[in-house]
């Protein structure tokens, strides 16, 4: 459902993306751990095909991210930072704006809506004007728009950020459905304990580059350390290690 090749991002001669290989199916939750600045952001951005690659291929839903970027957007949902919502327009209105783009009908918008709401608990957002919701309301809001056309894949980029712990419990939970129907969900984090409950498989990124990718039991297992954290910072510090050494090396 997801074939990563060689994916590469330049920005003239800043690499944020170097040669990226992974894959993952149906029925995962597929995390992507690493530190604000390490390339997540970028990758989810140019897989839903909101940036150009530079090199490699990748496909998603069976679809190629350059030669079929429409049939991508209609295959994934994406929460992204950057994705805000229009003040005057209510949760309502927004989701039934994004469903419309979707091509649904009334009837299936507003059935998928109520679906939503049980889901999010969205009930006191949805006739209410955006500009007057808090950082978690909107986040809510816009998770909802991610999955108004209920996506066989799902792009969650620091999905969880200003939620309050009861909302952040109702997102995870939902998640965890969305696994059991089959669904791929892409999870971006750099919270351990989201990765640790949440996630299948994880590749660790730093510098736009995968350090490793495996269970969390694998990686810390093969790093030798005691948990999570502590095998994530173990790969950085190599990492930072091997890039030392091939610099003395090239002086």
């Amino acid at each position: 459902m997801l074939k990563i090749q060689n994916l590469g991002k330049a920005y003239g001669d800043f690499q944020a993306l170097k040669n990226i290989t992974l894959e993952a199916g149906s029925g995962e939750v597929f995390g992507l751990l690493g530190a604000n600045g390490a390339g997540k952001t970028t990758l989810l951005r140019t897989l839903a095909t909101l940036l150009s690659p530079t090199s490699g291929t990748a496909s998603v839903n069976g679809y190629d991210i350059v030669r079929q970027a429409q049939r991508v957007r209609a295959s994934i949902g994406l929460v992204n930072g950057g994705m805000g919502l229009h003040d005057r327009l209510t949760g309502r209105e927004t989701l039934r704006y994004f469903a419309s783009l979707y091509g649904m009908s009334r009837a299936a918008t507003d059935g998928r809506i109520e679906t939503l709401s049980q889901q999010l608990d969205l009930h006191d957002l949805l006739d209410i004007r955006a500009g007057g919701f808090s950082t978690g309301m909107k986040q809510k809001i816009v998770v909802a728009r991610a999955l108004i056309h209920d996506p066989p894949v799902l792009l969650l980029d620091e999905a969880a950020s200003g939620l309050d712990v009861l909302a952040r419990r109702i997102l995870l939970d939902l998640v965890l459905a969305l696994k059991t129907r089959e669904r791929l969900i892409v999870y971006s984090t750099h919270v351990m304990s989201e990765v640790e409950e949440l996630c299948d498989r994880v590749a660790v990124i730093a510098g736009g580059e995968v350090l490793k990718v495996g269970t969390v039991p694998e990686l810390v297992a093969d790093s030798g350390e005691s948990n999570l954290e502590r095998a994530f910072f173990k790969l950085l510090s190599e990492q930072k290690q091997n890039q030392h050494g091939q610099a003395v090396l090239r002086g």
